[in-house]
């Protein structure tokens, strides 16, 4: 299923991710955020490489229950995106005209808060 993580105190967006059955059963009953990485495929617990693990405060679903959004907390520097930065979402798209060949993202987030290739082990 897909998961929504939001910032517990700001509400702001912090990643999408996916569970599955073991994921969802372990983040509630650790109140720790683990997700299954599809391009690895297994098991991850958020922050259990950078150390930015996401303490889950609540956790609800959707309407179709096809869908989960977690309210965390994250420790550490508060990052939650792999690339050092608080949110995945720090991209935006030029809304107003269609695109002619390569579409432009604008940046609007922080600047990264860690250096991921000190973090994170390379294969």
């Amino acid at each position: 299923m897909t998961a929504v993580v939001t910032d517990a105190g700001s509400g702001d967006v912090l990643m999408l991710a996916h569970m599955n059955a073991e994921a969802l059963a372990r983040t509630i009953e650790t109140r720790e955020a683990h997700f299954y990485s599809r391009s690895r495929g297994k098991l991850w617990k958020k922050g259990e490489d950078s150390g930015h693990v996401q303490t889950v405060v609540e956790m609800r679903v959707d309407c179709d229950q096809d869908a989960v959004l977690l309210k965390v907390r994250v420790a550490g520097t508060g990052a939650s995106c792999h690339t050092g930065r608080i949110s995945c979402f720090y991209r935006s798209i030029p809304l107003g005209s269609a695109p002619s060949g390569e579409l432009k993202l604008d940046f609007i987030g922080d600047a990264k808060l860690f250096d991921p290739a000190k973090v994170y082990k390379q294969p």
